[in-house]
């Protein structure tokens, strides 16, 4: 399934042009095929809290070689985080949904409701693949009820619904803690109107879940990876939607996606050979104990199975997003270092046998 030359190089390196530690990768690839690839720019520590900046470089070359960083969003002092892009092939425009809080509130305080401020959610806009982007507008209230307190957007990409009912709908992996039950959950938002607006859609049956990315499946319908809290597993979970992420059934453990507890991420291999959707791809630090062995995975058959994978990084490994390449070719956009998982972020390149 996978071809045993990948290609790897550090697209940021921790300490380097001004900051402190770049975490929390994203990727999209542009209608017009250029590669964006977005982090957090962290000014003076490696915490996720404080002054903490949205960043994108672009390489219009396949992701051979890139721009300089620029800065999507910096409020000094605060905290610009978890990028979540999304590409509308209809327009050409890239959403890239973002969450924002005081750089001294602490995720404790926001999820124990004694923080300064609440945890609110942005959007920006660009329209000519990623050069220049819109002044980020809050959408926190279309996309937030008022009993949760802690949310996050992705982190990692979106996507826009190609089948069924709901084609051309653009969706967005988050999740939210209750303020009364503390209890995590993942859900979604989306936009019927090409960003216009957004809205806010299900939420999975079951707690202690939280950082997820979707996918589409056979039909038009949705697959949600979620990182689990369940007691006594180490593996990802899962649910599924038919009406475009509006409600969610079959909640459940995969235990062949083990995992330490971290974010993780999964892409539909696309191509006319194949329905869309059918072949599956999914990236993380592939270890039930601690975060190291950044493993890319895939499957044939929606996610029921995984017989193919490959190892991208042996030791520390944490964040990443996967994206398809104009040229076919699996980009996977991680977190990795020598001593700790946060020293670089790292671009590989897999080639993938798209054949039966």
């Amino acid at each position: 399934m996978f071809k045993n030359n990948v290609q790897q190089f550090d697209l940021w390196r921790s300490g380097s042009d001004g900051y402190h530690t770049y975490r929390i990768p994203a990727l999209a690839v542009t209608k017009d095929n250029t590669v964006l690839a977005f982090c957090e720019g962290r000014k003076q520590h490696r915490s996720d809290f404080g002054d903490i900046a949205l960043l994108v470089k672009r390489s219009t070359d396949g992701g051979a070689s890139w721009s300089r960083q620029s800065v999507v969003w910096d409020d000094p002092g605060n905290t610009s985080g978890n990028p979540a892009p999304v590409v509308d092939m209809e327009s050409g425009a890239v959403h890239l949904l973002m969450t924002w809080n005081r750089g001294d509130d602490h995720e404790r305080d926001i999820v124990a409701g004694s923080s300064q401020d609440s945890r609110r959610v942005y959007v920006t806009t660009s329209k000519d693949d990623g050069m220049t982007w819109s002044s980020p507008a809050e959408i926190t209230g279309a996309v937030k009820q008022s009993d949760w307190t802690w949310y996050a957007t992705g982190p990692g990409h979106g996507i826009q619904i190609r089948n069924g009912a709901h084609s051309g709908r653009l969706v967005i992996p988050c999740d939210h803690i209750e303020a009364g039950t503390k209890d995590y959950y993942s859900h979604i938002i989306y936009s019927d109107d090409n960003g216009a607006a957004w809205n806010l859609g299900g939420r999975t049956p079951l707690p202690q879940v939280n950082e997820c990315e979707v996918v589409e499946i056979s039909g038009g319908s949705l697959l949600l990876n979620m990182r689990s809290y369940a007691p006594g597993e180490r593996a990802r979970q899962v649910a599924v939607s038919a009406d475009g992420g509006m409600s969610w059934t079959d909640q459940r453990t995969d235990p062949a996606l083990v995992e330490p507890i971290c974010q993780a991420s999964i892409v539909a291999y696309q191509n006319d050979e194949r329905a869309a959707g059918s072949t599956l791809l999914f990236a993380n630090p592939a270890s039930a104990s601690e975060r190291v062995n950044m493993t890319l995975r895939g499957s044939r058959d929606e996610g029921a199975t995984w017989p193919g994978q490959i190892a991208l990084n042996a030791g520390p490994s944490a964040y990443s997003d996967l994206a398809v390449a104009p040229d076919g070719r699996i980009l996977c956009l991680y977190e990795g270092g020598e001593s700790h998982p946060y020293e670089f972020l790292r671009l590989a390149f897999v080639k993938f046998d798209a054949g039966q």
